[in-house]
This record gives C-alpha cells, sequence and structure tokens, in this order.
C-alpha cells in the first residue's frame, strides 16, 4: 500500500464477506422451502428468508464498494483520506443498521415492499452512513489529484446516495408507488451502479495490466456515456404493465437493446487490455476474477434480461423463475464478482502479503461460476416450462409448481456447490498463508 489509509479498506472487505456467507446461507435455505415447503414455516417464513437474502446482498455489496473506495481513491488522489475517524464511525453505523434490519425481520417488523423492506429508522442509519462516507471521500478527491477513475465513482457514488432517497416515497396508489420504486430498485443497478463498476474495473485493470492510463480512461468515457444514457430510460421495460402509457413500450424495448452495449463494451475492454498488456502479473487470480466479471455480466445482466425486455414476451413472462434466473446471473457477474475480484487484489497488500492461497481462491472462482450457471440454467428451463403451462395452458399456479419440482431440486443442488466456493473464497482471501513478505514488485 502507497498510503496508510488505504487499510481502512480491510474491516470493510471483512464485513462485507462474514455478510456475504448469511446471504448466500439464507438463499440455500430458500432454495429448499421450494422443495420442503413446510421447512422452517413457524420459525422463519420463506418471505422473511428471502428478505435476508436479498437485503444481504445488497448490504454487503455495498461494504464492497465503500471498501473498495478507501483503497482506490487514495492512490488515484495521491493523498491520505480525509478523516479515518468518519470511516470507521460510518462501518460502525451501516453494520448496525444491516443487523438491526436482520432483526427486525426476524422479528416480523418490516415494510414489505420488495428489496426496501427496512423499517423507516433503519433507512435514516443508512442515509446517515452514505452521507458520511460521500462527504469523506468527495473531500478527499477534492484536495488531490483529479482522475476519470475517480470521478466516474464519484458519480456513481452520488447517484446511488441520491436515488435511494425515493425508498422513503410510499405512496399508496400502488402504480405510483411501482413508478417510483423502480428509480431505486432498476436505476441503481442499471444505471449508476454500472459507473461503480466502471470506475473499480478501470483501477483494477490499470494495475493489473500496466496499459496507460489515457487507453483506458477512453474506453471508461463510452462506457459511463452508454450506462447513463441507456439506464434511466432503460427503466422504461419495468412499466409495460403498471398502468403507464402505452409509449414506455417503445422507450422500454429500445433502451433495453442500448442497456446491453455497456456490458459488451466492458467485457471487450477487459480482454483487449489484459492482451495488449502481456504483462506477467504475480496475482493470476484476480485477473481471472477481472476478466470472469464483465463476460458474465454481458450474460445475465445484458443478454439474460434483453430476452424477455420486448413487451411482447414480458407478457408472458412477467414475474416467472426467468426473472429469477436473470437477476441471479446479471447480480452475480456484474457485482459480485467485481466485489471479490477487487478483494483478490486488494487483501494481499492489505495484508502485507504476497498473492497467496491462489489454487484455492482460483478453484473457488470455477465452482462458484458452475453452479451459478447450473442455478441459472434450472430457473431458465424452469420458468419456461412455467410461463407455457401457466400463462399459455392457464393452469393452476400451484399444479404448475408440482411440474416444475425437479427444476428446483437442481438449483438447490447448484446452491450447495455455490456454498462451498463462497466457503473455499472467503478462506482463501482471510486464511493462512505460506508466503510472507509483500515483494517490492508487487506493492508497486
Amino acid at each position: 500500500m502507497k498510503y496508510h489509509t488505504q487499510g481502512l479498506a480491510f474491516p470493510y472487505f471483512v464485513a462485507a464477506l462474514a455478510l456475504f456467507l448469511v446471504q448466500v446461507l439464507a438463499g440455500l435455505l430458500a432454495g429448499a422451502i421450494y422443495v420442503f415447503p413446510n421447512f422452517l414455516s413457524e420459525t422463519a417464513p420463506f418471505h422473511i428468508i428471502r428478505m435476508i437474502h436479498t437485503n444481504a446482498l445488497l448490504v454487503w455489496l455495498l461494504l464492497g464498494y465503500f471498501g473498495a473506495s478507501y483503497f482506490l481513491i487514495p492512490e488515484e488522489s495521491e493523498r491520505e483520506i480525509h478523516s479515518p475517524k468518519l470511516a470507521w464511525l460510518q462501518l460502525g453505523v451501516f453494520v448496525f443498521a444491516a443487523l438491526a434490519a436482520v432483526g427486525s425481520y426476524l422479528s416480523g417488523v418490516h415494510e414489505g415492499r420488495e428489496f426496501l423492506e427496512q423499517p423507516f429508522w433503519v433507512k435514516i442509519l443508512m442515509v446517515i452512513a452514505f452521507v458520511i462516507f460521500i462527504y469523506n471521500i468527495t473531500m478527499t478527491v477534492l484536495k488531490g489529484r483529479k482522475t476519470v477513475v475517480s470521478i466516474v465513482l464519484l458519480l456513481g457514488l452520488w447517484g446511488a446516495a441520491i436515488f435511494f432517497m425515493f425508498a422513503f416515497y410510499n405512496p399508496d396508489n400502488l402504480a405510483v408507488d411501482k413508478l417510483y420504486w423502480w428509480w431505486v430498485v432498476h436505476v441503481w443497478v442499471e444505471g449508476v451502479w454500472e459507473l461503480i463498476m466502471a470506475a473499480m474495473l478501470a483501477f483494477l485493470l490499470i494495475k493489473l495490466t500496466g496499459v496507460d492510463r489515457e487507453v483506458i480512461e477512453k474506453w471508461l468515457y463510452v462506457i459511463v456515456g452508454f450506462s447513463l444514457f441507456s439506464g434511466l430510460l432503460g427503466t422504461g421495460h419495468h412499466y409495460y404493465w403498471i398502468g403507464a402509457p402505452e409509449y414506455w413500450h417503445w422507450i422500454g424495448i429500445i433502451f433495453s437493446f442500448l442497456e446491453v452495449v455497456p456490458f459488451f463494451a466492458m467485457m471487450l475492454w477487459a480482454f483487449y487490455l489484459v492482451k495488449k498488456s502481456g504483462r506477467n502479473h504475480p496475482n493470476k487470480a484476480a485477473i481471472l476474477w477481472s476478466l470472469g466479471c464483465p463476460v458474465m455480466a454481458f450474460v445475465g445482466a445484458g443478454l439474460l434480461g434483453l430476452m424477455h425486455s420486448f413487451p411482447s414476451i414480458n407478457f408472458y413472462t412477467h414475474g416467472t423463475q426467468l426473472t429469477a434466473a436473470h437477476g441471479h446471473l446479471a447480480f452475480y457477474g456484474a457485482y459480485v464478482m467485481l466485489n471479490l475480484a477487487f478483494f483478490t487484489y486488494a487483501l494481499p497488500a492489505l495484508r502485507k502479503l504476497q498473492p497467496f492461497n491462489q489454487a484455492l481462491n482460483i478453484w473457488s472462482f470455477w465452482l462458484m461460476n458452475a453452479a451459478m450457471i447450473g442455478i441459472t440454467f434450472a430457473l431458465i428451463f424452469a420458468g419456461i416450462l412455467q410461463t407455457h403451462l401457466q400463462r399459455v395452458l392457464e393452469m393452476g399456479y400451484m399444479q404448475v409448481q408440482s411440474q416444475i419440482e425437479l427444476f428446483y431440486w437442481l438449483r438447490l443442488g447448484s446452491g450447495v456447490f455455490f456454498i462451498i466456493g463462497a466457503l473455499l473464497f472467503i478462506y482463501s482471501a482471510l486464511g493462512p498463508a505460506r508466503e510472507k513478505a509483500l515483494s517490492s514488485s508487487y506493492a508497486h
């Protein structure tokens, strides 16, 4: 590490990995309930388990972004973080809010809005943590060197904070509620989070490939432009059936096409730069995660998302297991793999070690990717069959569920392998390592 305050990233990464484990365990329990419907029905019903699964995902991803920002902003700005004390305060507030949310869900206290179930006072705590964070990194960037990477990252983080404000708007009219609900849920993951993704990936590619910064920044401009341009109006593909005007059908499909472009560009960008550099970086696992991330994001967020964004198709597939297939691979490819790539790169430096336990890390990469592909295909086949039986042949919902039970078993089996991969990753990242010292070549 070049700057002492980069060490602030370490507790954020540890907290993120702890919640990552909670998330995947909750996901496995949710998958088990699909095949054993009465499992935990008295102590922790399915809707509570699902809340923990989805909310833990969002929180640990945010913790990863916060930690990554504290790691990369000092290098980009060429100065220490503005206030380390504020960074620790932010971590305490955010982790407390996350634990309080889980406790409230298990107690049956929640707002009931998907992904935004957090009680009002927990949302307030999250905003306080966000404001502390935004202030801390903005002051650091303003007082130091300004780079495209740091500015794009700031833009994405500011956007995430601003659009979260719509979580507090909860109108009685369901159509109006959904209109603005998507301004958080869609604009985060298909808009401003893409800017965070592009900035973090750009930083990793600069460090891992050694390619000239100007080349990487030119690509970054293109990706950011398409992400903002397509992501905001791409929200229209959620407005097809909620009572919004019919012109959203055209806006939704046109901008859904364009939303694929930044993911495709990121995939080309990563492979082009790695090939162009010819650099033999010692952290092979970080390179693997950095290349795998845009590939899986393109397939999950880009292609699978586009496939059921056409109004004529979405009319039948909306709310089926096809949506779940897209959601799982999109989140995993675009954002889970991004965080795991950054952890793999930064943790050796944070722990003052050579890139360590790489064989285990690489095994975890292939195991988690294979398991997620298994989960996705199981849900795709379940969704196709569900769409035909339920929406075309008009069979009853529970009758259809009995017909697709096999795919739920396949999803559950894949989930077991995913947890094994997740445990391997956590052990490889935080466990003991044979190598003792960080070489100067890797440090720089």
